[in-house]
């Protein structure tokens, strides 16, 4: 993907100095490297073959101890993890890699230094003898270039001219040193729980406990098309750093066996760069991200070494960018060189350090004129492109800040790692609930400090330690610069007869000119290693410089904004300066929660000395951490009173702020109050945020004088929003004499509308003026008035959304009293409309003291409205629930429960209104009415039994689920009976029934028959039904029911069967005479037939 050269980031520049004090550090000869790390600066000196650490944490930086090394060295690096130096060294023009444990035993003045191969471990009388420092060489095939340790693992990584090489760091104690067999400790990478073990302090005093430290070689990555010049490992992230090319791998362990992808063959391209040597090719400018990082020309193949490691490695590309040489940015092309290279990790406040992978992981380079930080976790991104104002030799990122330095200051720029922790640390961020600032923020530049000379800076912690020497040029450079100038002359004449060949004269264009005076071209032959400090030089410095903490910036940024809150308060540098310090406020929370796990976990070694104050130090810790949430509230609402005054793009952050301030409405409010000078006005940020916290259910209500305020801001800047905001559970106290005002004053400008009618009569009922709000509830049909509940649910009803419960406000109450049909619904189009849910509306009756009648009734207008049929099913059972209750309780002296109690009124719909309009309910079978005739019971009792036959008689309503609540019921009366009878009938218990029914009631038996019997049923008519008949007369022949009831049956039966079937179904004890004009009727039908 091409991408422009540089992203037009502008750079803030605010006049606050991040810089705290400094000291000179005491060194005897000049230094010529540094670097620093636990706790100390390690310096060695030119061209020397000594490394002396001094101490950082303590005042004026004392000397812990100096020890020599076994070459001349050309690079250091300190690993947090395992507390070790590694080094590149040359000794008789050979280059050797080195790593030197247990350093800080030299301190005690004990000479016993062991020195051995990577991988043979020291036994014998060097283990029994106790802890010393060890000297671990680390052969390569190749000469190290560059090296770097992983801050999270401890692992260490070596760049050659080709090949990156992985070294695992392990751990052996010494009971395992003097039982096993030379065998290291097994981990997978990433070696997590083993290497992060080995805090900085891995150096336990007692001779009986302590561990050695070692390097297994695990993994070597071949890269035919790129020379490393820097490296860097984190976390399983792999950077490469070339002159102009950065490329980040990430690499993962996997326990199955998986083919490794071979490297692209290269000889071909090799052989095609060969044959043009007399051009110069300038690759083009590329940025891929991602999965597209693979697609760029750099090939990598992995060779696995481990022998002990049975796991295989895969890796993935992350990031690759190019870059083509500057020509216009005021620097050589020698000079346009990357540097820089760093990954840095970031762990949230919910981590453990020592534990978890890494929550965030950036990428930072450099060139001369510009940084770059990159965001690999969660999608890779550029978070920031840094312009500097000069050439820039050296940077060095941290969580809070970017140093660099030139050749005579140093200066800081803010950095968004903060903003990106945030945001994978809290998912709620970019919401209504939570703000920060954006990852894209512009960057700022602060205050810088000028020195003579920088050459190098490394940080650790607060600390910043920079190396100056004098600025003097050696003959050696001399002579370089000469070639140089005479190269340019002679590649300027050679570009010019190439313009004069085709006709341009490079003279009469200045751009020409210009382009052709500078030396792009001297790039193929003026590639020069890295400078060496001369011996000729004259003054040199080693100074650390200590920054402020980010609290305290932070306070700087504060002061210094009120520079533009009182001349410009909607000014963006404003806005940008207190963002700024919002992110210095995470910066610190996040520091302060690693340094408190830190704490609680394995002891620096400076703090092993101090044990006892590690109660001292929790509280001190506990105490700045309430005291930086305190001021992140602070800074919200600074921030929230910005954006409450901002342009209709960024005013919604005022609500977040807010929040995350702790401010209460009224505080908000009085924070916005319109100067008395100026014309009254209000924000939209603030108005975004009042209409938000109205609408929102909280239990917080405000005073009058506040409800007041928050009616006349409406009224004044936005009217359209009075009907919500009198709908706002939160403006209670609102006086309603003063509303109903401006209410009016709103119909009279905007017309009338059915929840402004609604709104005002709920206002003439808090002055309890029932003449006035009738004649307003009455202006409206009673389905128009629905349609304004379902606009403004808040009319009736309190609560909702989050909260489980809903509460019914006073003109529900109202309205349960004298319009319960408009209630009931209401209620069931609020539901019907997602509004409110089924066990919230049954709350609401309840609080209404009505589950009895208008509960019910309101389940009933519901079971005709849904078409859910979960919502269905459960309507069906609680109604089949309710009406056995009231049976139950209508035929019963004693009652025990609250749902028994009488019904005060009756139901909105009787029984015969739900069966012609709901399809759930079904016409009552003919033989029910037999059963139970309507004069038997009271109209109450009546009425139920009719619902729940009806239910029983409807299409949906499962009989399963109702047959344990109908035990409850007695088959002793008739009523009851009935129901048993129709559960057992819906179930296909025909015979049973049949039995039940000539036992109980026979005369009901042939409209029972009638109704039941027809269709796959008939054949019970002469199968089942006739033969009882028969046994029930032949025992009891004077009884004229069962008399009646067999003659029916035996016309049916004739009608149904032949002459033949007839006959044998006739009883032999049967009276021929009865039976013979059945059977002459039966021959003459199917003689017709």
């Amino acid at each position: 993907m091409n991408s422009p050269r540089h992203r037009a980031n502008m750079v803030h520049v605010y006049n606050c100095h991040p810089f705290a004090s400094q000291q000179i550090v005491q060194v005897e000869q000049e230094p010529g490297l540094v670097c620093c790390g636990g706790g100390a600066l390690f310096v060695v000196a030119t061209g020397g073959c000594k490394v002396e650490a001094y101490s950082l944490e303590q005042e004026g930086c004392p000397l812990i101890c100096r020890f020599a090394t076994m070459g001349t060295v050309r690079s250091v690096q300190h690993s947090k993890i395992g507390d070790y130096l590694v080094t590149i060294e040359e000794k008789n023009s050979a280059t050797y890699l080195r790593a030197y444990t247990n350093w800080r035993y030299q301190a005690e003045e004990k000479a016993r230094v062991g020195v051995r191969l990577l991988g043979h471990l020291l036994r014998g009388a060097s283990v029994r003898g106790g802890v010393q420092m060890e000297i671990i060489e680390i052969p390569l095939s190749e000469r190290p270039v560059a090296m770097a340790c992983c801050s999270v693992t401890g692992d260490l990584l070596v760049g050659c001219e080709n090949t990156l090489v992985l070294f695992t760091l392990r751990r052996q104690n010494q009971q395992n040193l003097q039982n096993q067999s030379q065998q290291n400790i097994q981990s997978p990478w990433p070696n997590t729980q083993q290497s992060s073990s080995q805090s900085q302090g891995q150096t336990s005093t007692s001779n009986q406990n302590f561990s050695v430290l070692d390097f297994e070689r695990s993994v070597i990555m071949h890269l035919p098309k790129i020379t490393p010049k820097q490296v860097a490992l984190c976390g399983g992230y792999v950077a490469v750093q070339a002159e102009l090319e950065v490329l980040v791998l990430k690499l993962d362990a996997s326990s199955e066996p998986k083919t490794m992808d071979k490297s692209l063959d290269t000889s071909k391209s090799a052989d095609h760069l060969e044959d043009q040597s007399d051009f110069l090719l300038i690759p083009r400018h590329q940025e891929l991200l991602g999965d597209r990082a693979k697609d760029c020309d750099i090939p990598v193949s992995i060779e696995k070494t481990g022998l002990e490691d049975k796991g295989q490695y895969t890796l993935s590309y992350v990031l690759f960018r190019r870059f083509t040489p500057e020509f216009f940015q005021g620097c050589s092309v020698e000079e346009t060189q990357l540097h820089s290279l760093q990954l840095y990790p970031l762990f949230t406040s919910n981590q453990s350090v020592s534990m978890d992978e890494p929550a965030c992981m950036f990428c930072f380079f450099s060139l001369p004129n510009a940084g770059y930080l990159y965001s690999l976790k969660g999608g890779v991104e550029l978070l920031s492109a840094y312009q500097y104002p000069e050439k820039v030799l050296e940077a060095v990122l941290t969580d809070h800040l970017l140093h660099v330095i030139t050749r005579n200051a140093l200066q800081c720029f803010t950095v968004r790692c903060a903003a990106v922790a945030a945001r994978i640390e809290d998912p709620y961020i970019d919401t209504t609930m939570r703000a920060c600032p954006p990852c894209s923020l512009e960057v700022c530049a602060l205050r810088m400090q000028l020195f003579i000379g920088l050459r190098s800076v490394c940080v650790y912690g607060r600390h910043v330690i920079l190396l100056s020497t004098a600025d003097t040029e050696t003959s050696e450079e001399t002579e370089r610069t000469t070639q140089r100038r005479g190269l340019e002359l002679k590649e300027h004449t050679m570009l010019t007869g190439i313009f004069l060949a085709v006709g341009i004269d490079p003279a009469t264009t200045p751009a020409l000119e210009s382009l052709l005076s500078r030396p792009f071209l001297s790039r193929k032959w003026t590639i020069s290693s890295p400078k060496e400090t001369s011996a000729a030089g004259h003054g040199w410095n080693l100074y650390v410089v200590d920054t402020v903490s980010p609290f305290t910036l932070y306070q700087e940024m504060v002061e210094y904004s009120q520079h533009y809150a009182e001349t410009s308060p909607q000014a963006q540098s404003l806005r940008h300066l207190l963002s700024e310090a919002h992110l210095l406020l995470r910066a610190s929370l996040l520091q302060t929660s690693e340094q408190q796990q830190h704490s609680e976990g394995d002891p620096t070694p400076s703090q092993q000395k101090d044990t006892d104050r590690q109660p001292e130090r929790q509280t001190a810790l506990q105490t700045d951490r309430q005291e930086l949430e305190e001021a992140l509230r602070q800074n919200c609402a600074q921030l929230g009173d910005c954006f409450s005054r901002a342009s209709q793009k960024d005013c919604h952050l005022a609500l977040p702020y807010y929040r995350m301030s702790g401010l209460s409405v009224t505080e908000v409010m009085v924070r916005n109050r319109p100067h008395p000078s100026s014309p009254h006005s209000y924000g939209p940020g603030f108005l975004f945020y009042l209409k938000h916290y109205l609408l929102e259910e909280t239990e917080q209500t405000l005073n009058q004088e506040s409800a007041d305020e928050v009616i006349d801001i409406f009224g004044q800047s936005d009217p359209s929003e009075l009907i919500t905001v009198c709908a706002s559970p939160s403006m209670i106290n609102v006086s309603p004499a003063r509303t109903l005002q401006i209410l009016q004053r709103l119909e009279d400008t905007a017309g009338v509308s059915v929840p402004l009618t609604i709104t005002m009569a709920t206002m003439m009922l808090r002055l309890d003026d029932l003449p006035q709000y009738t004649q307003l509830i009455n202006r409206h049909a009673e389905m128009l008035l629905v349609y304004g509940f379902i606009e403004e649910p808040r009319l009736l009803l309190h609560g909702g959304g989050q909260h489980a419960h809903v509460r019914p406000t006073a003109l529900a109450h109202q309205l349960a009293k004298l319009q319960p049909g408009l209630l009931v619904a209401a209620m069931v189009a609020l539901h019907e409309n997602n509004k409110v849910q089924l066990e919230q509306a049954d709350h609401v009756f309840k609080e209404l003291g009505c589950e009895n009648c208008l509960q019910v009734d309101f389940w009933e207008a519901m079971l005709m409205a849904s078409s859910q049929e979960a919502v269905i099913q459960e309507l069906l059972f609680r109604l089949a629930s309710v009406y056995i209750d009231q049976l139950t309780y209508t035929n019963s002296d004693t009652h025990s429960s609250v749902l028994h109690a009488p019904q005060r009124r009756r139901s909105l719909k009787s029984a015969d209104d739900l069966i012609n309009s709901c399809s759930h309910y079904g016409a009552l079978y003919p033989w029910l009415t037999v059963l139970s005739p309507a004069y038997s019971t009271s109209f109450q009792h009546q009425e139920s039994l009719h619902k729940l036959q009806s239910l029983l008689c409807g299409p949906s309503l499962s009989i399963g689920s109702v047959l344990p609540l109908l035990e409850r019921l007695s088959e002793e009366t008739l009523w009851g009976f009935s129901l048993h009878l129709l559960c057992a009938t819906r179930r296909g218990q025909y015979d049973s029934s049949i039995e039940k029914l000539l036992d109980r009631c026979p005369q009901a038996i042939i409209a029972y028959a009638n109704h039941q019997l027809q269709d796959k049923n008939m054949a019970l008519w002469w199968q089942k039904l006739l033969p009882e008949l028969c046994n029930r007369t032949r025992a009891a022949a004077e009884n004229s029911i069962l008399l009646a009831a067999l003659k029916e049956t035996l016309v049916v039966v004739a009608m149904e069967t032949s002459p033949t079937d007839f006959l044998e179904l006739i009883p032999d004890d049967g009276t021929a005479a009865y039976f013979l004009p059945h059977l002459l009727t039966c021959s003459q039908r199917h003689l017709l037939t």
